[in-house]
């Protein structure tokens, strides 16, 4: 007993670490992707150069002191992080600011925060911790129910703003926590046979019936559009056909930052939300081909990084974190990325450490930070 808590002293005391066993890699992808998105923002609109470099330099300093934080010393707190999460969303329905027929975001002292992009890494540490403390329950499939009732009461808050995306990804970031925590390969395959041919319904449905039992009238125009752009061309898909035009147009090397060419469409002001939603509509008029190919490679470092580091974790907890993270940065990018071309239908989700919004910064450059400090407990030897 007293060497187990002389462990877990070590394990959540406040630790020195040495600057040079930071993942340095980690970091320069995360500057390089963030570099992309000053010069996008601010292409898509100047008044946001200011706030968006001042964005990231402020969250690269939050990234760097998250990192020197022990995260067995910030997972002491996963419950306040759970209701902490609940309050703020229930917030939202209750005294949300409305945009485009959602109320998402919430006025704080002067500035909007949306605590649905705070649900996510609140979810997760909360999740690492729950699941690590009663891991030797997971063999026995108890915990998988109480987790799933967990997770139903901020789904549910998230998906009456209404944001369906969000809902989709906070899903997707609970599946892969549950199978980083030791959730059977079996109970996975089972979920996808379960889960791929009622996702095709859905869209089947959503595409061929007027009115829609599940989905709002706005989710099911958007599928319908995504299906059949050809007959939403001057409505829900007008603005996935101006941002195919824009990248198109761009070609190997893109038109140049800050184009002044006539011919160009953000120019033209055919994309709204290019500095978030289709961010990466700018990039690939302005950047091109090339620009477009170092984005997705620079999004796709990023997940292979925290994946190496969730191999190399010491403990559970620390696995589920990385784990979560690679997933949600991962599927987040591709989501962006596939509603700017085309392969998805359009959704209302920010590109990782690109888009403009500082409450995505600091989620994304937090999260980083906490997967920084699992990559230094590694090297730690107790």
């Amino acid at each position: 007993m007293p060497k187990l808590m002389t462990l877990e002293k070590k394990n959540t005391a406040s630790i020195g670490y040495k600057l040079r066993n930071l993942d340095y890699l980690l970091i320069a992808l995360v500057l390089a992707l963030s570099i992309f998105g000053v010069i996008a923002v601010s292409s898509a609109d100047p008044s946001l150069r200011s706030k968006q470099i001042t964005g990231v330099l402020f969250c690269t300093l939050l990234m760097l002191v998250a990192s020197m934080f022990n995260y067995h010393f910030v997972l002491r707190f996963w419950w306040a992080a759970y209701l902490l999460n609940l309050v703020l969303l229930i917030l939202v329905l209750i005294r949300g600011r409305e945009s485009h027929g959602a109320a998402r975001w919430l006025y704080v002292g002067g500035m909007s925060i949306q605590p649905s992009e705070l649900a996510k890494i609140l979810l997760i540490l909360f999740y690492a911790q729950f699941i690590m403390k009663y891991r030797e329950k997971i063999k026995s499939y108890v915990l998988y129910p109480v987790c799933l009732l967990l997770l139903l009461i901020p789904l549910y808050l998230v998906y009456e703003q209404p944001d369906l995306s969000t809902s989709v990804m906070l899903i997707v970031i609970f599946a892969i926590i549950l199978y980083a925590g030791g959730l059977d390969g079996k109970i996975v395959g089972a979920a996808l046979l379960i889960i791929i041919p009622v996702t095709i319904l859905m869209v089947y449905t959503a595409a061929a019936w007027d009115t829609h039992p599940i989905l709002d009238a706005y989710q099911q125009r958007r599928i319908k559009a995504w299906l059949h752009p050809e007959d939403y061309a001057m409505e829900e898909a007008l603005q996935t056909l101006n941002s195919l035009m824009a990248i198109g147009s761009g070609q190997l090397r893109g038109k140049g930052i800050n184009t002044g060419e006539i011919t160009s469409v953000l120019n033209g002001g055919y994309i709204s939300e290019s500095e978030t939603d289709l961010i990466f509509t700018v990039i690939g008029e302005e950047m091109g081909f090339i620009g477009g190919v170092f984005v997705i490679l620079l999004v796709l470092g990023i997940c292979i990084k925290c994946l190496i580091i969730a191999g190399r974790s010491k403990d559970l907890a620390g696995r589920i974190i990385a784990s979560a993270c690679a997933g949600w940065i991962g599927f987040q990018g591709f989501i962006n990325i596939g509603v700017a071309t085309g392969v998805v239908p359009n959704t209302g989700i920010p590109l990782p450490f690109v888009s403009s919004g500082l409450t995505s910064l600091i989620c994304t450059f937090g999260a980083i930070g906490i997967v920084l400090n699992i990559g230094l407990q590694s090297k730690r030897r107790y």
